[in-house]
């Protein structure tokens, strides 16, 4: 579904990714963990254009993202992304929210949209909060309309950037609680966490990186009881 092949990202003199080879399988829960500044995000941000690499090359889906000729709209409607901040339109409904792209992308009736809206508005348990507006709910609330919008375009995979990193620790677990439904069903998902407990239970492979390096990636029972890498170690004696 997503292959990253020899990938290397600089921001001026920095270099942030350094010889990256990554092939994601439809499917397949990838989970990313690793220190700050890492590399992470931008690793994620790669697979779907959100950041140009500097060299190497991104296959999603089928389609060179490096190449000009690439519709990268159509693509991101294929690889959806789910970011830390919600990014949801504040003077739209939670239901305009969730039509809008189906309608201007998808090209479907704004009946069908509100249709779909409503069957997933049900999947991430917030069917009452329809004709709500995003400030009138909690950040974990919004953080499921935004996931409840990235399925609307019905995607083939779905990257999520650190999904629960900026709400409060009681909201968590009901976005999580989404995003395991989601892994349940056999969507294919690369994620960028620092919940190990997600990682652990739902993730096929745990990929560590470090230093703009991917130093350990593994089945989650084999990283998380017993890494061979010391700087894998080290991380995980810090964090669980």
């Amino acid at each position: 579904m997503i292959k990253i092949e020899n990938v290397y990202k600089s921001f001026g003199d920095n270099e942030v990714l350094k010889g990256i080879n990554l092939h994601i399988s439809p499917g397949e829960v990838v989970v990313i963990i690793g220190p700050s500044g890492s590399g992470k995000s931008t690793l994620l941000r790669c697979m779907n254009r959100l950041e140009k690499v500097s060299s190497g090359k991104v296959t999603a889906d089928g389609y060179d993202l490096c190449s000009k000729t690439t519709n990268i709209n159509f693509v991101r409607t294929e690889i959806g992304m789910v970011f830390q901040q919600f990014n949801l339109f504040p003077h739209k409904t939670v239901m305009d929210n969730i039509c809008l792209g189906q309608v201007e992308v998808r090209k479907v009736s704004r009946k069908e949209a509100e249709k779909t809206a409503l069957v997933l508005l049900e999947k991430v348990g917030l069917k009452e909060k329809a004709y709500a507006y995003p400030d009138q709910l909690s950040g974990g609330q919004q953080q499921r309309i935004a996931i409840a919008r990235s399925l609307a375009l019905n995607p083939k995979a779905l990257l999520f950037d650190e999904p629960t990193s900026s709400l409060d620790p009681e909201l968590v677990g009901d976005v999580l609680d989404v995003m395991k439904k989601l892994a349940k069903e056999g969507m294919t998902m690369a994620v960028v966490t620092h919940e190990m407990g997600f990682a652990r239970e739902m993730a096929d492979r745990v990929i560590f990186m470090a230093e703009g390096r991917i130093v350990e990636e593994g089945p989650p029972e084999k990283i998380f009881t017993s890494p061979e890498n010391e700087r894998t170690k080290s991380f995980l004696e810090k964090v669980l």
